[in-house]
């Protein structure tokens, strides 16, 4: 071990008639912890929001939406699947036809998207499949229909139960309840509902047309690049739209509050920072013989300053060091059981969603050990300016 380095742990972990000094070097390593642990938590947290958020938008979305000003004609649409397919990284292709209508379940209303899908299609470009609890999607028959779990709840409707359709043309059809999905998100389980895709075009008065054809990737992180390769084979009449653009809105303001909040939380890091210059100040003064003994035996001032300097860094790294295994603690707890609950009709999610991603750590790491460092900058210096005449006059 370095002679600096030793007499630094030495200063710290020995027994002092100075319990002040002690305390507050303690109050130092907790509150970096603290900060460290708080970084960690909140961070994990926004990054699993954005994940699941992600994850459940893709679910129920393409990774690639293919559009027209006035729809898809039927006739064209196996030209398109053979050209898009034929394209790399993608997985699969389904049209589908979309738009708002109102539901009746006896006394009870409600306006829903209603989204006409081919069962067998839909599958490899979504997750309803996954996300049914009752009921098959190959049940979804001409006069059949599959709702979201709360919306089944809003209007008491179960497998089996009659719903009045409205169109927008005025138009009034009677579905069969055949199943119950619950994606996981709470407006997509209350605002969408999926029937045959000859049923909508009907409801939706889009005979022979569809509203759009989705696209599933291999890589959803390949998007874009899949999207300008098939605008350029489809040319411009069409509109593609990645998933990535339909909620850009929605994931900018998720990273700019990922953002703000490592911002605000290095704060509490920084606090923790002034307690570590206060504690190196104070040992300064306390150790001015030291020093002078020190320098006056040899030791340079470079080496007094690499004394002060690792101290600092030695308050700094325990404290970083428990608030990294505290943080990632709490992470695992805080996923594993799930003790916290949430209001879906507000988050969409009914839990609380816990993502450790190591850059992130790796980050805020590397963030606490900066502040240590340039807290350590002034008592180091102070105390590698003292000499030894001044150090020692007095004892």
């Amino acid at each position: 071990m370095k002679l600096e380095l030793f007499i630094s742990w030495r200063y710290l972990a020995t027994k002092r008639k100075e319990k002040f000094i002690s305390l507050i070097s303690l109050i130092s390593i907790m509150g970096v912890a603290i900060g460290v642990m708080a970084l960690i938590v909140v961070i994990a947290v926004m990054t699993g929001f954005d994940r699941d958020l992600r994850d459940k938008i893709v679910g129920n979305y393409a990774h690639i939406t293919v559009t027209a000003y006035n729809g898809i004609d039927n006739a064209k649409y196996p030209d398109m699947f053979k050209l898009i397919m034929s394209k790399p990284h993608v997985k699969g292709v389904s049209p589908y036809v979309q738009g708002q209508v109102l539901v009746r379940e006896q006394d009870r209303y409600f306006a829903v998207g209603l989204k006409g899908i081919n069962p067998s299609w839909e599958s490899r470009v979504t997750s309803i499949d996954r996300y049914l609890i009752q009921g098959k999607l190959d049940n979804l028959r001409d006069d059949s229909v599959i709702i979201g779990k709360e919306l089944a709840a809003y209007l008491g409707a179960g497998l089996g139960s009659n719903l009045l359709i409205y169109s927008p043309q005025g138009k009034q059809d009677i579905l069969k309840v055949a199943g119950i999905f619950n994606s996981g998100m709470y407006d997509y389980d209350l605002n969408l509902i999926f029937t045959n895709l000859k049923t909508a075009q009907g409801i939706l008065g889009l005979k022979d047309k569809f509203s759009a054809i989705a696209v599933k990737l291999d890589d959803l992180y390949l998007a874009d690049k899949v999207r300008n390769e098939l605008t350029r084979i489809l040319g411009f009449d069409y509109s593609l739209k990645t998933w990535m653009e339909a909620n850009q809105n929605f994931f900018a303001a998720l990273k700019l509050e990922k953002l703000s909040m490592f911002v605000i939380l290095t704060l509490i890091v920084l606090v923790a920072s002034f307690n570590i210059i206060s504690t190196l100040v104070v040992m300064v003064v306390e150790k001015t013989k030291d020093i002078g003994i020190l320098k006056a035996i040899g030791m340079s001032s470079g080496q007094i300053r690499k004394i002060f300097t690792y101290h600092g860094f030695l308050i700094g790294g325990l404290g970083t060091f428990l608030g990294t295994l505290g943080g990632i603690s709490l992470c695992i707890l805080l996923k594993k059981y799930q003790f916290i609950k949430l209001p879906r009709d507000i988050y969409y999610l009914d839990r609380l969603p816990v993502a450790v991603a190591w850059s992130d750590i790796f980050l805020i790491i590397l963030a606490a050990f900066s502040i240590t460092l340039i807290s350590t900058v002034y008592p180091a210096a102070k105390a590698a300016g003292l000499k030894p005449v001044e150090a020692l006059r007095y004892e």
